[in-house]
């Protein structure tokens, strides 16, 4: 007896569990299953299935997964358990994509953010850059326009140049992109009056990656996490890791999504009734609105399909995209076709593995005129604004009603100009890794990025405008300047811009636990990359009235001037690189990096230079339980370079001038150098109270020297004198303080509540410099030559410089200070340097997520505060004398007590406050699961709404405060100046998402 009680026991301690382990995606494989208490542990297998054996009827079995939340439960008799691992949210586990390699966050010695696409997947837009707003302290994001497709200025802790770009170096699955425009910019030539219709700028060169592709964005923001990238790293690094496959039974994903828009914010010109209230010329009609006329409701569709499948030793995922969207702005949209496909197979055991990308998209912008410097002319919105609302836009007879040649027809000049550009854009790579032991491995990656742009442009010769500067006609011996009769309307101008950039890297990574309180991490590395550009433009001036296709016959008019140009650069950078990561008792953890670059952009006494960094961090508490769970302080210090300005700008470059003679363009300097960032600063992770409390707090500084600039020389050549690019003396100083927080309100199995929120606060300063450069161009009637910004000393960079404006005198006149401070008249008035500037002190994130069972809600704002914008667009537009002469206007300026012949001088009167505060996005969405899916085939189904800028809270006056219109000058750039912006609008999207 005592014996069958033994056996029976025994047998029941030893019964065994099966069960299947899944995550939101389906069957994970590799997954581990441990009884909890002992070393009795499996795995799951290619479909997700598990069995294990000796398992009591009161064990608890724990469930795990890297990057997924582990899971305990009771067996409590049962023979089969299931069940389904979520993302792990806890900040400081999660492993983060840096240069070269991963890295547990809580491991990490730099200050690294990462988002993945669980935080933007409700989010639409056509750059992974807009992804990052409002989500990771110290990274500012503008977008130049409302326009699809527009330009985006990325800031990492600020600016570290006054010349040479400021954007951060983009890595995509380890192909470093050359970071330049991929198409054109420009537009209408500065003949035939085009001056007055300005220039736009290129498109955004990161349109090209498809959102849904996207598996995280890692931010790399100090020396200790960027000076692996040496000459690149100075104003940060964002990596981009886009997605493999993650199931290992064949896995179909189908989304979709349309998406309805309308104009958000105002310019606040009178309607017609109120035109006429106000004193304006009364023309007779009621029928123009200017929004009627130039703007429409916008309208986008989106569809992406993929396939993905694993296997033991193989990965696959492939898809595909479509978007078509049509702007706000009549005659303005942005279709996007993209593919990519991935693939991986390890050979050999696992010894050898082979993964291959490829990322391709063909991108169509349209755009209208909507240039950054239209004069008294004015493009497309300058043109709508100013026209008289008693006008009607057509004769009776349907002709357009035209007024003048220097008072365009706001609909007429929309359906006169073309403006396109079509885009091919091509990604690929192929990584090769061998094991060459338990210990150490060698990588092998070659990448390359191709891109093929053509914009064409034109403007219909049945539409005059003024001309301002006629060019002599070729062949002629005649000058219209002299002889205004000779006129030749219309003009057409093709831009192709062609690259191709090629990249080899060599890494050889050792990582060993040397014993059990010592870990070495050690990489050494070769790079070289090759960027060429060339392109090349061809333009004409002159056509018959009744031409319409002047694009397709560029070169064939009655007085045409045909003009061509053409460019080819080469750049080449090679690189020695090397990383140790040394962990010390599992607490104390120390990093050092050395890269040495090399770079055919630099002058020949300076090819080389050298970027170290250290960095150190010491978990004072790890892992633990209860009120403080981690808490990690770490510091840094380093060196980072910054390469982005112009090729050949070490070298002299000439050319011929239309009369033959040889100019030069530049003098050489063979002693330039790299642009050199030194930066230190000291950080805390932690995670607190049962790890519900996520955070982390920094501080760096960042000091800039040897600016480069183009500075006045003698010519040593015939011809006027040139520029000859320098390094400066002096030096650009950032500091600031960034805060991260992340808090879990409710955590349980059916409903989640989180909420997280970031701010950072920046400061800019240059000192020891001795220069006074200008930048900030205005534009429009009464504002030639004007500038509104100044870099110089002891002030921030872009700091406002212009008169102090302090009303107007009992004439109308405006009354502005003197030198001294008292009240004057313009002719005696002086400028002022303004403790004013346009780059914000704050930057703000917040957002917050809800999930009960199969509904989610989430909504995120983010906001900008301290800075000031100058509003070129009211400076130009909107002042007494325009009004008086026909123009319509504000109502506040038309009922100014502004005398008619008072100029409209760059003043205070135009610069307002930036601060805002934006509702980004709001989203509401139902996941449906269950068996009457599984009937049809459907493993999950999602259907969204999702709401974008739905209010804004400023007290900015214009269209919309977070603007960022191109007003540089002589290449130097420019910001916070709004000047006839394409509009921002506000959008509602319904999707649905679909896995089978």
């Amino acid at each position: 007896m005592v014996f069958l009680m033994i056996l029976c026991t025994s047998l029941t301690y030893s019964q065994e569990v099966s069960g299947k382990v899944s995550d939101s995606s389906g069957p994970l494989p590799g997954a581990s299953i441990l009884v909890k208490g002992t070393t009795n542990a499996t795995q799951s297998d290619l479909d997700g299935k598990f069995t294990i054996g000796n398992v009591g009827p009161n064990a608890i079995l724990v469930f795990s997964y890297i990057g997924l939340k582990t899971q305990e439960v009771n067996v409590a008799g049962k023979t089969s358990v299931n069940v389904i691992l979520k993302e792990d949210s806890a900040e400081l586990k999660e492993v983060v994509v840096i240069g070269y390699g991963t890295v547990r966050k809580k491991d990490a010695t730099g200050a690294v953010d990462q988002i993945g696409a669980k935080d933007f997947d409700n989010i639409a837009s056509p750059s992974p850059a807009q992804l990052l707003r409002g989500k990771v302290a110290g990274v500012q994001v503008t977008q130049s326009s409302g326009e699809p497709g527009s330009g985006i200025a990325v800031r990492v802790r600020g600016n570290s140049s006054i010349r040479s770009g400021n954007g951060p170096l983009y890595v995509i699955d380890g192909v470093p992109l050359d970071g330049g425009n991929v198409s054109a910019g420009g537009g209408l030539t500065a003949n035939n009056g085009a001056q007055d219709l300005g220039s736009s700028s290129a498109r955004n060169p990161l349109n090209f990656i498809n959102q849904n592709d996207i598996e995280s964005i890692s931010v790399l923001k100090d020396a200790s996490s960027t000076a692996i990238y040496g000459s690149r790293g100075a104003n940060g690094v964002i990596v981009i890791t886009t997605k493999k496959g993650k199931s290992s039974v064949p896995q179909l994903t189908y989304s979709t999504s349309v998406t309805f828009s309308k104009k958000a914010g105002n310019f606040g010109v009178m309607s017609a009734n109120d035109f006429v209230a106000a004193g304006g010329d009364d023309k007779g009609s009621r029928s123009y609105n200017w929004e009627d006329a130039v703007l429409r409701n916008g309208f986008s569709m989106n569809h992406d399909l993929s396939f993905s499948k694993t296997t033991d030793n193989s990965n696959t995922r492939l898809s595909f995209g479509a978007s078509n969207t049509d702007g706000i702005v009549k005659n303005s949209g942005l279709d996007k076709y993209s593919a990519s496909f991935y693939n991986s197979n390890d050979f050999f055991d696992g010894a050898v593995k082979v993964e291959s990308r490829i990322i391709y998209t063909a991108l169509k912008d349209e755009t209208t005129l909507l240039s950054n410097n239209a004069g008294y002319i004015g493009n497309l919105i300058g043109t709508a604004l100013y026209w008289n609302p008693t006008l009607p836009i057509y004769n009776a007879d349907g002709t357009y009603n035209v007024i003048s040649t220097s008072y365009l027809n706001p609909v007429q000049l929309l359906n006169s100009y073309k403006d396109f550009t079509n885009t091919s854009k091509l990604l690929g790579s192929i990584n090769t890794t061998w094991k060459i032991n338990s210990h150490l491995k060698y990588q092998f990656l070659f990448g390359i990025e191709s891109s093929i742009s053509a914009r064409k442009t034109q403007l219909l010769p049945s539409i005059q405008i003024l001309n301002t500067a006629q060019a002599v006609v070729p062949g002629t011996g005649t000058d219209p300047v002299t002889n205004p009769a000779i006129t030749k309307y219309g003009q057409a101008a093709i831009a192709n811009q062609n690259k191709f950039n090629k990249t080899f890297e060599h890494t050889l990574n050792y990582n060993n636990d040397i014993s059990d309180n010592f870990n070495l991490d050690a990489l050494a590395g070769y790079s070289y990359y090759d960027y060429t550009a060339d392109g090349n433009q061809s333009s004409g001036i002159g056509y018959d009235s009744a031409q319409t296709n002047l694009i397709d016959n560029i070169e064939g008019g009655l007085q045409n001037e045909y003009r061509v140009s053409s460019y080819r650069n080469r750049v080449e950078l090679q690189s020695y690189f090397g990383r140790i990561n040394a962990t010390l008792y599992k607490k104390l953890i120390l990093t050092g990096t050395i890269r040495a670059d090399g770079s055919t952009k630099l002058g020949v006494n300076n090819k080389y230079d050298y970027f170290p960094s250290v960095g150190i961090a010491y978990k004072v508490v790890d892992n633990h339980e209860g009120l403080v769970n981690d808490f990690k302080i770490r510091g840094n210090y380093g060196i980072t370079g910054n390469q982005e300005f112009a090729p050949n700008s070490a070298i002299a470059r000439a050319s011929y001038g239309n009369n033959g003679s040889l100019n030069l363009d530049s003098n050489s300097n063979a002693d330039l150098k790299w642009e050199t960032t030194k930066s230190y600063g000291i950080g805390a992770d932690f995670e607190f109270l049962n790890n519900r409390l996520t955070g982390s707090v920094d501080y760096f500084q960042r000091d800039t020297k040897d600016l480069i600039f183009p500075v006045p020389a003698a010519a040593t050549q015939p011809g006027p004198p040139s520029p000859r690019f320098k390094n400066l003396a002096g030096n650009l100083i950032n500091k600031g303080i960034e805060v991260a927080l992340s808090y879990k309100i409710i955590n349980s199995e059916d409903l989640n509540w989180d909420i997280s929120g970031n701010a950072s606060f920046l400061k800019n300063e240059m000192t020891n410099f001795a220069g006074f450069i200008s930048t900030g161009g205005l534009n429009g009637q009464g504002l030639s030559g004007a500038y509104a910004q100044v870099i110089t000393n002891d002030k921030p960079i872009y700091s406002y410089y212009m008169y102090e404006w302090r009303g107007y005198d009992a004439s109308g006149n405006s009354i502005y200070a003197d030198a001294a401070g008292n009240d004057t008249g313009l002719g005696t008035a002086a400028k002022k340097l303004l403790d004013k500037q346009p780059l914000p002190k704050i930057n703000v994130g917040f957002s917050t997520g809800l999930n009960y069972k199969g509904f989610d809600a989430s909504a995120s704002f983010y906001g900008a505060f301290g800075h000031y914008i100058y509003n070129n667009t009211s400076n130009a537009y909107f002042f007494k004398g325009a009004f008086l002469g026909g123009r319509n206007v504000t109502q506040e300026v038309a009922t100014s007590p502004q005398a008619a012949g008072d100029p409209n001088s760059p003043s205070t009167k135009y610069l307002e406050k930036g601060d805002f505060l934006r509702l980004g996005n709001l989203s509401f969405g139902y996941t449906l699961t269950g068996n009457y899916l599984e009937r049809i085939k459907v493993k999950s189904a999602r259907v969204f709404v999702n709401a974008a800028n739905l209010f804004v809270i400023t007290s900015y006056s214009g269209t919309d405060p977070e603007v960022d219109t191109d007003k540089s000058l002589n290449g130097v750039p420019s910001a916070g100046i709004e000047y006839l912006s394409y509009p921002r609008d506000k959008s509602v999207s319904v999707g649905l998402n679909v896995t089978f």
